[in-house]
């Protein structure tokens, strides 16, 4: 009888761990169709995202590029259009992205732990809004498709890296 409460409580343990243990979460795509796909999924490994640079023109977000720790992923999108960038406080993380498309992207509003709110882009098209799934999560990484614009964004959620002291 003991060994098979002991087994049950065993069970019930490991059940418990491997449902807390779960932590990522997806958000999108959001945006039209076309263009080619991009992932920025092994930047994740060089640090937290610390800084965000949006080029927009007057209807669209035309491009993006994201620095990973100290490491700048590579440029996605466009050419045509204004540049605007974004760096993160140390410690600071996005913890919900919302924007509008219509056919493409056109706006992206990236909302951080700190309060902080750093819109691109018109205000104009279809709405979104993506936080993540699981609790004390952030933004890791961004994916999507993207050609002269960006076609479409998909948001990529974890835990903070912990081993990120110099980021």
């Amino acid at each position: 009888m003991w060994t098979i409460t002991l087994l049950a409580l065993v069970c019930a343990s490991a059940s418990a761990n491997a449902i807390q243990a779960r932590s990522s979460s997806y958000n999108g795509e959001y945006g039209g169709g076309g263009g080619e796909r991009f992932s920025h999924s092994g930047y994740q490994l060089e640090g937290p995202i610390t800084a965000i640079r949006i080029r927009v023109n007057r209807y669209y977000i035309v491009g993006l590029q994201v620095r990973y720790g100290k490491v700048w992923s590579d440029y996605v999108g466009g050419t045509q259009g204004d540049l605007e960038e974004i760096f993160l406080h140390p410690g600071e993380s996005v913890i919900q992205v919302s924007g509008k498309y219509k056919y493409y992207l056109r706006k992206l509003v990236f909302v951080t732990d700190k309060g902080r709110y750093l819109p691109f882009g018109k205000d104009t098209g279809t709405s979104f809004n993506a936080v993540p799934l699981y609790p004390n999560t952030v933004l890791r990484f961004i994916s999507g498709r993207s050609g002269a614009l960006i076609n479409a964004i998909g948001l990529h959620w974890d835990v903070y890296p912990s081993d990120c002291g110099s980021c």
